[in-house]
């Protein structure tokens, strides 16, 4: 039986988010402002079902489809809200589920480090996809569970601070979000992600 662990809809793709998006996915890439939908069931081989349902419902466009040991993962996007809503709910009718059968989103763990070594900041920049991290800068760094739900973290964080987007991981068992910026900034995206997710961690941890 397909189980819909994630159900993420974005309405606007921040500009940060659509540039990172855009060097990491496999098809067409977004642009800043456009809607796009992200689905993450189980088994992972249902993807390849529900892409084809999606690009038939709508003029959406696919960016990712992936499958990986337990899950798949896969996002669609258009600059019309409604086509990005209709492939939606063509593929909830076809699975027959709604949003809410969706799993909740978790947020797992968040860890922030201040005034950032450089060789630190080299090793990280070595492997992502967005912004350089600066030494000096502060760095927060967030995991959530199903790892689809990084997107809205990601989103979130662009959409309430002037903080720099590093990377997501937005497929696998977890999902993981990395930004940077002043130390104040950093920590209005961090305190609004936690609200999100109804986190009652301590964000200094």
């Amino acid at each position: 039986m397909l189980e819909l662990r994630a159900y993420a809809y974005l309405d606007s793709l921040q500009p940060q988010f659509a540039a990172l998006t855009a060097a990491l996915v496999q098809g067409n890439f977004p642009r800043a402002n456009d809607a796009a939908l992200y689905l993450e069931v189980a088994p992972g081989i249902e993807v390849y079902r529900l892409v084809d349902i999606a690009l038939k419902a709508s003029g959406v466009e696919l960016g990712y489809q992936m499958v990986e040991r337990e899950f798949g993962m896969l996002e669609f996007h258009s600059a019309s809200q409604s086509d990005v809503l209709s492939a939606g709910e063509a593929i909830l009718a076809a699975i027959g589920k709604k949003p809410e059968d969706a799993l909740p989103p978790y947020l797992t763990a968040m860890t922030i480090v201040r005034r950032v070594d450089p060789d630190q900041a080299q090793i990280v920049n070595r492997n992502k996809a967005g912004a350089l991290l600066l030494p000096g800068s502060t760095l927060c760094v967030l995991e959530v569970e199903p790892a689809a739900y990084a997107v809205v973290a990601a989103n979130e964080a662009e959409k309430v601070a002037a903080i720099n987007l590093i990377d997501t991981w937005t497929f696998g068992v977890y999902g993981r979000v990395f930004f940077s910026g002043t130390e104040a900034e950093v920590k209005v995206a961090a305190a609004r992600i936690k609200d999100l997710f109804g986190w009652e961690g301590n964000i200094e941890d």
